[in-house]
């Protein structure tokens, strides 16, 4: 962590008001400069009057100014003694009549935020339900709030005694540890001497690592020789387990003692390969294991969990977790790499899933790519777990659901039994499907993209069974399930389906719009089409695209005409 605090309580003497503007006009404002100001000679000719302040301006009174005012005259009849003009809100001065200057500190501090907001990005609260619109479903806390340029920009926090606070809410708002014991103890010694820096904390994110450096106390001991490709080509380099992590435990401790305002939990979990979980609780000391909580952490309104596996790796991991978090509304979880323990692992503990969590995003694997057959991890799953039903059992408790990763029609059908009886409010679901999971498929008819039509028909019944529930998910107003192929040779027909605003684009068939139009009467299908656009048919079979194809995204795919590409004709 790096100290913003002046430290002596000492400023620099407050800005003249000829330097505010030129600041403004060269580093910050972002409006175009509007007609100069009356020169000084015009302003000393009788024919020349200072505009009246508008009432609505804020701070109208003189009480909380210091105007330095100089050359009273008592004569004057537009001016009380103080020489405040009665026929306007600005202080002018006895003598010329003239505004007076005004120090830069005693702007309102609107325009002080508004400077700082120019320059830092602008704050949302860590609460605010601003964060989970619609349109930002998916945007994680991985970056929110951290400034690339913190450490040029704490020489701001010296300007005045204004912005020495604005600065350091806005450096100190999201602040990033090493979970080993050194850097625990020096954040707790730094925060405990400023105690006032730690109420402006909103997001703590804390990483474990899982390399050690070959020297120190711990190179001799729990060492890795891993391959390494380097300049030479393939060689083996020495790696060491971390040696100095501290616990969960700890890291729980440290936050409930030191951040009481924290909202924002993050912890990373890391990855490589054999990289070691991270150790809960230390039972060299203690009682048992069977007793042992985690410090309770009220004030978290958000938990982000980046290389999950490491901090997850059983149900009771996974409660002892909640139950630290009595106050959790939204949930980030996300996995390095996909394998087969992730899978099952996630679907024993996701139905403990506490009620009081209404947001939740879960990524399974971010490999945005086609499969050409299933991976061979994944038959391990299907003989023992599947996600989508429990997945399906917390649907009906959430508010807004975001997916990533293998899912199938049998989500949306037991959602909607599970939903049948109960009162729910779940707004939006965001899927991005890797794969259609099939519990019974050949070795050779079980991959992805727009060429397998097995995987597009599997896509059309995830599609219609997310429609059906619509008509017991009855506040669902944003519904999109996408595929997304980075080496598809035609990006704009990876299908996907989407229903915002009222209207439905994207893939359709029969039974899909008879569907919708018995679930949301409302909801209308503008522009369907029976062509891909611009993508043409010649006489030979071959699938020629338009030289200039349309500005305008396809937004009508029709299932139907998938089956001309899984024929492997030739695309031009």
């Amino acid at each position: 962590m790096q100290q913003d605090d002046p430290g002596d309580g000492s400023f620099p003497s407050p800005m003249t008001t000829s330097m505010v503007a030129s600041f403004l006009n060269t580093t910050s404002s972002p409006v175009s400069p509007g007609p100069s100001s009356p020169s000084f000679q015009m302003a000393k000719s009788t024919s020349f009057v200072p505009p009246a302040r508008p009432s609505s301006t804020p701070f109208p009174h003189p009480e909380t100014r210091n105007p330095q005012i100089c050359c009273l005259d008592d004569s004057e009849s537009s001016s009380d003694g103080s020489g405040w003009d009665k026929s306007s809100t600005e202080p002018v001065d006895a003598a010329s009549g003239r505004p007076l200057a005004r120090h830069f500190d005693e702007l309102p501090t609107e325009v002080h935020e508004a400077i700082l907001d120019h320059i830092f990005g602008y704050c949302v609260s860590a609460t605010s339900r601003s964060t989970m619109r619609i349109s930002s479903l998916t945007r994680g806390w991985s970056t929110a709030l951290r400034h690339s340029r913190r450490r040029e920009l704490t020489a701001l926090a010296l300007v005045n005694r204004v912005w020495r606070i604005l600065v350091q809410q806005r450096l100190f708002r999201h602040i990033k540890l090493k979970a080993t014991l050194d850097s625990i103890t020096g954040a707790m010694d730094f925060l405990i001497e400023r105690p006032h820096l730690a109420e402006y904390i909103k997001h703590i994110e804390i990483w474990f690592p899982v390399f050690q450096p070959t020297y120190g106390p711990f190179a001799l001991s729990n060492t890795l020789t891993l391959p390494t490709v380097t300049t030479d080509g393939l060689t083996n380099a020495t790696y060491t387990l971390p040696g100095d992590n501290c616990t969960l435990d700890q890291v729980f401790l440290f936050v409930a003692a030191t951040l009481p305002a924290t909202k924002v939990l993050t912890l990373e979990g890391g990855e490589r390969r054999k990289a070691p979980g991270v150790v809960h609780f230390d039972m060299s000391t203690g009682p048992p294991i069977e007793e042992r909580r985690l410090e309770p952490l009220d004030s978290v309104r958000t938990l982000v969990t980046k290389g999950q596996w490491n901090l997850m790796r059983d149900d009771e991991d996974f409660k002892y977790l909640m139950r630290a978090l009595p106050n959790l509304e939204e949930w980030q979880g996300s996995y390095s790499k996909p394998k087969s323990k992730t899978y099952i692992t996630a679907a024993e503990f996701m139905p403990f899933l506490p009620k009081h969590v209404t947001n939740l995003n879960l990524c399974m694997e971010s490999d945005y790519r086609r499969e050409g057959v299933m991976p061979s991890f994944y038959y391990k799953v299907v003989q023992k777990a599947h996600l989508c039903s429990s997945l399906a059992f917390v649907l009906p408790s959430l508010e807004h659901f975001v997916y990533t990763g293998r899912i199938c029609h049998h989500f949306f059908y037991d959602a909607a039994r599970y939903a049948e009886h109960q009162t729910t409010n779940l707004r939006s679901v965001d899927i991005t499907v890797k794969n259609c999971c099939r519990q019974s498929f050949s070795f050779h008819d079980s991959g992805s993209g727009i060429q397998d039509m097995a995987f597009i028909d599997a896509f059309e019944k995830l599609v219609l069974s997310a429609v059906r529930s619509m008509e017991i998910f009855k506040k669902l107003e944003y519904l999109r399930i996408r595929f997304v192929d980075l080496d598809s040779v035609l990006p704009p027909l990876n299908p996907f389906f989407l229903v915002q605003g009222g209207k439905c684009t994207g893939v359709w068939s029969d039974v899909i719009l008879t569907e919708m139009n018995r679930v949301r009467p409302d909801v209308t299908f503008p522009g369907l089409s029976d062509s891909f656009g611009n993508i043409v048919y010649s006489k030979d079979g071959r699938m020629i695209i338009a030289p200039e194809p349309s500005k305008t995204r396809i937004t009508s795919l029709k299932l139907a005409n998938y089956r001309s590409l899984a024929t492997r004709i030739t695309i031009q």
